[in-house]
């Protein structure tokens, strides 16, 4: 992999890496797509990554679909596909991670310690090894995309790290890998998240800034469908991820809630043109 990279920049080729976990789906493509816009040579990575998992959580079971994925990113315009294994990315004795304090203890990281570690250590151990130019990464997980950034910010990485909008299903639910996990009913019972953003959109458009106000008004949307378990709704600072009480910045309104033995991540992104403008991107 190191070796092809090399070749591709000396070649003066622009290089971009599209790291997964595989399973895909049109959300993936779409960072495909962007990437395609960027560079001359891409590579995109599949790897389940083993220390992003909890000790209760899904990683023998995550979805694996290596054939189609293959398929997909080859129809999609990707070079290369880097297929690493455990043994490769953590060798006998690996003591070495990478740990962006603060933002990777909020949230979703108060919710499954260590998750953060993982994911930082593994998007930096991928980006030595491409090096490439340009990165793309899905806004579904925001908070992980803040942590890549400000890892490649505070680490001086010459990769520019781009977070590319959310694709959604037709009902309004986000796309994610785990959505196959969905059994019917929780699957239609999932479209509550998008109403519940939809709620707080209007309260946006109609003038309200108090986050407090939003949040009450997602939770009684949440609440008319019994199969959703909320684990959090929170509005924060787009940047430092602390919480608002009024939003006068950029800002994430992010939910977790759980359908089943599904946990589900989405957000929607709130921010303010130069003029004052209410800019809201769900």
């Amino acid at each position: 992999m190191k070796e092809f990279a090399r070749k591709q920049r000396d070649e003066n080729r622009i290089v971009g890496l599209v790291p997964t976990m595989g399973a895909l789906h049109p959300g993936h493509l779409s960072l495909i797509k962007q990437a395609r816009q960027q560079c001359s040579s891409l590579v995109a990575s599949i790897f389940v990554n083993p220390t992003q998992f909890g000790p209760s959580e899904d990683f023998a079971k995550y979805p694996r679909a290596l054939p189609a994925d293959s398929e997909k990113l080859e129809n999609a315009g990707v070079q290369c596909l880097f297929l690493p294994e455990a043994k490769d990315i953590y060798p006998p004795k690996y003591s070495t991670y990478v740990d962006v304090e603060g933002l990777s203890e909020r949230l979703e990281g108060r919710s499954r310690p260590g998750h953060f570690r993982g994911v930082s250590t593994v998007v930096m151990k991928l980006l030595q090894i491409v090096q490439p130019q340009f990165a793309y990464f899905g806004r579904k997980d925001a908070q992980q995309a803040a942590i890549i950034s400000r890892m490649a910010t505070d680490l001086n990485l010459d990769t520019e790290i781009e977070i590319c909008p959310i694709e959604r299903e037709a009902d309004g639910l986000a796309m994610s890998s785990r959505n196959v996990y969905l059994q019917t009913g929780d699957r239609q019972s999932a479209t509550v998240l998008h109403r519940s953003f939809q709620a707080a959109q209007t309260l946006l458009q109609n003038g309200s800034r108090d986050a407090l106000s939003l949040q009450s008004a997602m939770h009684r949307v949440l609440k008319q469908e019994s199969r959703a378990k909320v684990d959090y709704v929170e509005i924060v600072d787009a940047e430092t991820f602390e919480p608002l009480t009024h939003i006068n910045r950029k800002a994430y309104v992010l939910l977790a809630v759980k359908f089943g033995e599904t946990r589900l991540l989405d957000n929607m992104l709130v921010d303010f043109s130069d003029t004052g403008e209410l800019n809201v991107e769900l």
